[in-house]
């Protein structure tokens, strides 16, 4: 397992891409004035990866607050999502210019099929590679995929999906999921790492804190990266922005590690992959 290191640090992707492995995400924040600054103070913090989707409705915000950044664009690993309603081989190759066009940039580093749309995830996954084999996207994604999902999309693909972002958290581990990525070569990436604020709950938790004398979101977003996993926790407050990456000056016991897995109960926060209408 590769060290966990700095802000900074990567994992590599299968073609050969460096990922950062911590992020800011922006689900939820506001275009304009908030998600610009959370994204501005993220990156002048030292974060160089950005999690953004067509559907969060913000794509407009995040572009302005990279440009708005002490940091290039080069620097930065930008990635949205193509929406359910965009899905489909034409309309994805529309939706991503359009993405670009809100994001005011003229590549992405990362683009993800959002859901798997039943019927549709193939031809959009079309799409995708063409733009990636046109160097129009730096490496190409999902995100809900489960097991079936993926080994369906692969009877066709030509490219290996890079990375699969999955609810993840000590209540949702799918071990058998993350195994069969990393048997893939495909990244595992991390949503709602916190389990939509339910996570702070936990007495397991409030006892690893004081161990470590960390922040609860501290202790489970390092289980993240030493489990492998990516992770994007979202916030649009500064001082928030700063507490969660601050997470290079400790590392948990394998003990500590294993507590956290066997917490796992299957429960979802989110969507089910196999269960969703929109």
């Amino acid at each position: 397992m590769k060290k966990i290191t700095d802000l900074q640090g990567t994992f590599e992707l299968h073609n050969g891409v460096q990922m950062p492995y911590f992020g800011l995400g922006v689900y939820l924040s506001k275009d304009g004035n908030e998600v610009i600054h959370a994204v501005k103070d993220a990156l002048n913090h030292g974060y160089r990866h950005i999690d953004t989707a067509a559907i969060y409705n913000n794509e407009e915000g995040v572009g302005t607050g990279i440009r708005e950044s002490n940091v290039d664009r080069k620097d930065v690993f930008l990635v949205s999502k193509v929406w359910n309603t965009d899905q489909g081989y034409d309309s994805t190759l529309k939706a991503f210019d359009a993405s670009l066009n809100r994001l005011g940039t003229d590549y992405l580093d990362l683009y993800l099929v959002h859901w798997p749309k039943e019927g549709l995830y193939k031809d959009t996954w079309r799409a995708l590679e063409k733009l990636y084999k046109e160097k129009r996207i730096r490496a190409i994604g999902v995100s809900n995929f489960l097991r079936h999902h993926l080994e369906d999309l692969l009877t066709s693909a030509e490219i290996v999906p890079m990375v699969n972002q999955m609810e993840f958290h000590p209540y949702l581990v799918q071990q058998g999921l993350l195994d069969f990525c990393a048997e893939k070569g495909i990244q595992y990436e991390a949503w709602s790492p916190l389990m939509q604020g339910n996570i702070f709950d936990l007495d397991v938790m409030k006892d690893l804190a004081a161990k470590y004398n960390k922040t609860i979101a501290q202790i489970v977003l390092r289980w993240d990266l030493q489990k492998g996993v990516v992770t994007i926790p979202k916030s649009s407050k500064k001082n928030r922005i700063i507490a969660n990456a601050d997470l290079f000056d400790f590392e948990l016991s394998e003990e500590d590690v294993q507590l956290l897995d066997g917490l796992d109960r299957g429960k979802r926060f989110g969507p089910d992959p196999d269960n969703f209408d929109f």
